[in-house]
């Protein structure tokens, strides 16, 4: 009988929980200009949503947890988007276009305007240096390189000393603006209520003590970023 009992429970037990909700942010439209220079001190700021804390989901890596937050606002002409990143060792050797900027500290979003499907989707990966990786992405392994953004703006501001080793910094931010016309072989300019999916991605640290937050967790055993899956969602508001 306790034989029974026991094969029985063996099942039970090797249940995993459901992985939990996709995160939500409801970007709110700029009521005052935006101007990119990497500061995040225009007064449009202040009026978008709360900031998002990019979280930490793989314990195997070894870098520091830095804290890292993400704000977006819309408006006519772009999406914007204001990231500010805590990091006491700021290091960045690229500057070239469609270089691997993944490599250096570097913050990365991944844009799929069109929800229904999940086999494409936009990415930017930017460098502390505002160098640029732009991608279109298909089925999370096949990086289309040489399409590149037009019109976008990307700038970055330093708290420290770039690339010297032995200070300690503070941390750096980045500012960009995504003209509608780069999204329009997926989806139209949003309107209030559009909903598009996305991921915010840190690479943060030097080999080997490197770590990735991100914003939605992708449920991967090993630090990969492409699940479109389980991107979060992104919510155009007034």
């Amino acid at each position: 009988m306790l034989a029974i009992v026991l094969a029985a429970a063996v099942p039970l037990a090797s249940q995993s929980a459901a992985p939990s909700p996709v995160p939500r942010y409801e970007i709110k439209r700029a009521d005052t200009p935006i101007v990119v220079d990497g500061k995040l001190d225009d007064a449009a700021w202040a009026s978008a949503s709360a900031p998002v804390a990019l979280q930490f989901f793989w314990e195997s890596q070894t870098g520091a947890k830095q804290k890292t937050l993400a704000r977006m606002l819309w408006d006519d002409q772009a999406l914007y988007l204001g990231f500010d990143a805590q990091d006491a060792d700021i290091t960045g050797q690229r500057t070239e276009r469609d270089s691997a900027v993944y490599l250096d500290d570097a913050l990365e979003i991944f844009i799929n305007p069109n929800p229904a499907q999940e086999v494409l989707y936009y990415g930017f990966e930017t460098n502390v240096r505002g160098a640029v990786y732009d991608y279109l992405n298909y089925n999370e392994r096949t990086f289309f390189k040489r399409w590149d953004a037009t019109g976008m703006k990307i700038a970055t501001s330093v708290r420290g000393t770039l690339n010297v080793r032995t200070d300690t910094d503070e941390g750096w931010s980045l500012e960009a603006s995504i003209p509608w016309a780069n999204f329009e072989e997926l989806a139209r300019k949003p309107t209030v209520g559009a909903i598009w999916k996305a991921n915010i991605n840190r690479w943060d640290g030097v080999e080997p003590n490197r770590r990735m937050s991100e914003w939605s967790d992708p449920v991967q055993r090993t630090p990969w970023p492409h699940g479109a899956a389980r991107f979060g969602e992104l919510v155009f508001v007034k």
